[in-house]
């Protein structure tokens, strides 16, 4: 415990242009066509920034599991599967197609957990945007690493796999606006691919099935999130700016079937409660907007 929390308080710092091009990319794989040809000075749509500050390090400095190998600015934990679980969102402008942005990264957490599948580490780390000298937007992530996946929990996923093929399975909770999603591995890849991201659950089936246990591709954490903010934007509270967002991963989600977005009906105060179920209808991402 002592060794983890030595971690806390490492910062690094880094500068990255809002490349339209790579905007124009992410707008194709949400579907967005209204943003196919967008230019420099367009906001930035919420959760977008995701696209950008993304490690890049040589295959010779990549684990296993495509990511970079931890022990560098992340503390190096025996564990070894990796899961975004939750992000805190709160934006003090609008990040812009264009901007030359600034990122300073700090490790705030950094604690070893006993779960219900094991021993875990989580990871928090702070990350706040700045263009000149002013504020854009502070970020939270939590990271949490897991030992390998138990026979239990193979079974366990095995039997979620032979329910969803059954069918349409009953919503553990039902919002009063639904949104049904289907996610197929051309989708996952080009996320990958825009987000610079090389984690092999999301694209590569052997290496998610046989290695780290899962019945199908995982859907990103962030891209559910982020899908659940499109939706917001579209369906759930159309023309309002969305102030504050946080989500947490309850479960995964995989491609093997399609899965579900909910929300409720905005708040007086622009609240919004969020969430999406998994492939038999459990919810997997519990999150709230904060719109205005």
């Amino acid at each position: 415990m002592n060794e983890l929390s030595s971690w806390v308080g490492r910062s690094q710092r880094s500068t990255e242009t809002v490349d339209a091009r790579l905007v124009r990319w992410l707008a194709a794989t949400l579907d967005r066509t209204d943003l196919l040809d967008v230019r420099d000075g367009a906001p930035l749509p919420p959760a977008w920034h995701w696209a950008f500050f993304n490690a890049v390090e040589p295959m010779s400095a990549l684990g296993r599991d495509g990511h970079p190998r931890k022990g560098g600015f992340l503390p190096a934990t025996a564990q070894p599967r990796r899961m975004w679980a939750g992000s805190r969102l709160r934006w003090h402008g609008e990040l812009r197609v264009g901007d030359t942005l600034e990122r300073v990264s700090t490790i705030l957490k950094c604690e070893a957990k006993r779960g219900r599948t094991g021993e875990m580490v989580l990871v928090t780390v702070g990350h706040q945007y700045r263009t000149r000298d002013a504020l854009l937007l502070d970020d939270e992530h939590d990271i949490v690493y897991r030992d390998e996946a138990s026979e239990e929990e193979r079974r366990a996923l095995a039997e979620l796999a032979v329910q969803a093929r059954r069918g349409e399975a009953p919503f553990e909770r039902q919002g009063e606006i639904v949104h049904k999603v289907s996610v197929g591995p051309v989708q996952m890849f080009r996320y990958s691919a825009v987000t610079f991201n090389g984690h092999r659950i999301h694209y590569d089936r052997d290496y998610a099935r046989d290695i780290e246990g899962y019945p199908g591709l995982v859907v990103h954490g962030p891209l559910i999130a982020t899908m659940l903010l499109e939706f917001l934007q579209a369906q759930v509270a159309p023309g309002r700016s969305v102030e504050r967002f946080e989500f947490r991963a309850l479960r995964p989600t995989f491609d093997i079937s399609p899965f579900a977005l909910h929300a409720g009906a905005p708040a007086a105060d622009g609240t919004v409660a969020l969430w999406s179920t998994n492939n038999v209808g459990a919810v997997a991402m519990q999150a709230t907007a904060v719109v205005c």
